[in-house]
């Protein structure tokens, strides 16, 4: 009777194995039957390894990263979560490296450590945040998001973000919606300045854009002014050059986007230079902004009068 029960546990546990990418804990090997005899005569037999932290490796000592992330994530707990870079990796929004450690995130009341695992602590860590990746658990797309912002430059973060919205996982709209509602924790200070939750309204813009021209010392352009059927930014006629800046909030969605190129089209096909200029370069790059202008204002005078 008792041979049967543990052929019928083993054949429970190689199912288990597969579905956690090789990786089961010791509650889960009790839980279907199986001693602390019978589990300490696998590991003596190779097909348990012990990992640390009651977690062990079915079959092979060695794991993948979907195994190592299973691994972190069982060894903290039941409502533990990949989080931070881990969960961008596994969301395909970011990359990962085998030699640093795993992140995850537990209730704040958790307290415990484990072996290359990173572990971080959030006291209002509830079901909401939880989803499941390849069988993971994972903190959700936003969630991880936020974290990223806590823990890799600007530049990462901004990829990580059209990338959740190449893959469907969350587009920029919601996300600053959602971010809106948030409290406050590491990350959101950045995300939200990507986001531009914090934008220049459009005549802010403006006229930040105007003091950039003044400093230059360039010639003031036409401000909201009718060209091919388009009402465009800024606009000099002498030069037939079109200046647009993009505000935060707007030119995010395909839809916007695909408006834009038709009105630069518009534009290009009258024979009219057209420049645009992010608002993140408007407000935190102003001399690259004046040199870009300035160059392309010489180059326009100088084909103006045949020279260039």
């Amino acid at each position: 009777m008792g041979g049967k029960k543990i052929h019928l546990a083993s054949g429970d546990l190689w199912e288990l194995s597969r579905l956690q990418h090789g990786i089961v804990t010791r509650a889960q090997l009790i839980e279907r039957g199986l001693t602390a005899k019978a589990i300490a005569h696998r590991l003596r037999t190779g097909r348990l390894h012990q990992l640390g932290g009651g977690i062990y490796a079915v079959g092979r000592p060695d794991v993948d990263q979907y195994g190592q992330w299973m691994a972190a994530v069982l060894s903290c707990g039941p409502k533990a979560l990949l989080s931070h870079r881990s969960a961008a990796a596994l969301w395909g929004i970011a990359k990962t490296s085998r030699e640093l450690e795993t992140e995850v995130v537990v209730p704040g009341a958790i307290r415990r450590r484990r072996q290359r695992v990173r572990l971080r602590r959030r006291v209002d860590l509830s079901s909401a945040h939880r989803r499941e990746v390849s069988g993971i658990p994972v903190t959700d797309p936003i969630s991880t998001l936020v974290d990223l912002a806590s823990c890799v430059v600007e530049w990462r973060v901004e990829k990580a973000i059209n990338d959740a919205d190449r893959l469907g996982l969350v587009d920029p709209e919601t996300l600053r919606a959602e971010v809106n509602g948030l409290p406050p924790r590491p990350g959101m200070a950045c995300l939200r300045r990507l986001l531009g939750c914090d934008a220049l309204t459009d005549t802010g813009l403006e006229r930040k854009f105007l003091g950039i021209v003044r400093d230059a010392g360039l010639p003031l352009p036409k401000t909201q002014a009718w060209v091919n059927g388009y009402r465009v930014d800024f606009y000099w006629p002498d030069l037939e050059l079109v200046v647009e800046t993009d505000g935060w909030a707007h030119h995010r969605t395909p839809g916007e986007q695909a408006t834009d190129r038709r009105r630069d089209q518009a534009h290009t096909k009258a024979g009219l230079t057209t420049l645009r200029f992010a608002e993140k370069q408007v407000r935190y790059e102003p001399q690259q902004v004046k040199a870009t202008l300035s160059a392309i204002m010489h180059r326009l005078l100088l084909a103006q009068d045949g020279l260039f």
